[in-house]
């Protein structure tokens, strides 16, 4: 028996196959994006699959059956998430930054003019717009998930991490279909680089974002959550009001204003 209500993390070897992982992805995306070899691409990436179906199972365990969880603990995962949460909030600026430092005084290399000349920009009343409806609509499910989670009522939230889930399908195919036809790609200028690495990343960390959501609702179903104890779930909300909030901006900034 321990006797302090702290967690000390039992040997694991997730972190350092997930840095395998990651390297292996990382030589693979050069050698894919260099010579169209995907093979070592794809092995990491199958490596950082399976550490985090393995990783998240021993972090259920620990808080579903082994009790390590405590009050402190569920602290100190809370601090956790909100530091990582600033820290993407600092990734994403730096595309902000790059965006409106190339848009507000435009180079003469791009004519002196944004969006730079032969551009052809996306409408952000069609495709955009939509996906501002569709993540806003997920935000209102999300939290009508957690409020259903307070209440006690477990169909309810199923019901709406479903949807959530379901919605944060509908953007990822959507953004596929408006990167599919686009006009222009991401050695067209500036514009073109900026474009795509802020709403590329902000699409991943949609796809993380429903996996995650995912994630809580099979643990909801199998009734790992109670209205006091469900910090796996409020992680994976806050993530995903974080991705909605980002996206504002992106479709603010980069296609109603910048286009």
């Amino acid at each position: 028996m321990n006797n302090h209500p702290f967690h000390l993390v039992d040997v694991s070897p997730w972190p350092i196959t997930g840095a395998v992982g990651l390297m292996t992805m990382l030589f693979g995306t050069v050698l894919w994006m260099s010579q169209s070899y995907m093979l070592l691409m794809t092995m990491g990436t199958l490596i950082i699959i399976l550490t985090m179906i393995q990783w998240w199972r021993d972090v259920t365990r620990e808080a579903s059956f082994q009790g390590k969880h405590t009050s402190k603990v569920i602290i100190s995962m809370k601090m956790g998430m909100i530091m990582f949460i600033l820290s993407e909030v600092m990734f994403f600026s730096s595309f902000f930054w790059s965006f409106f430092h190339s848009s507000l005084s435009p180079v003469m290399e791009i004519g002196m003019v944004w969006p730079p000349l032969g551009i052809e920009t996306f409408n952000p009343i069609n495709i955009p717009m939509l996906n501002t409806m569709i993540l806003l609509g997920s935000g209102v499910t999300i939290t009508w998930a957690h409020n259903a989670l307070i209440n006690k009522n477990y169909n309810k939230m199923n019901q709406a991490m479903i949807i959530t889930v379901l919605l944060g399908l509908y953007f990822s195919i959507m953004q596929m279909y408006e990167y599919l036809e686009s006009p222009f790609c991401i050695s067209d200028s500036i514009y073109g680089s900026t474009f795509f690495m802020a709403t590329g990343f902000h699409g991943l960390h949609v796809i993380i974002g429903t996996i995650f959501i995912l994630t809580s609702a099979v643990r909801n179903i199998k009734l790992h959550f109670s209205e006091y104890h469900h910090v796996g779930f409020e992680a994976s909300a806050w993530y995903w009001h974080f991705v909605d909030v980002v996206w504002l901006f992106l479709f603010m900034s980069i296609y109603w204003w910048g286009g």
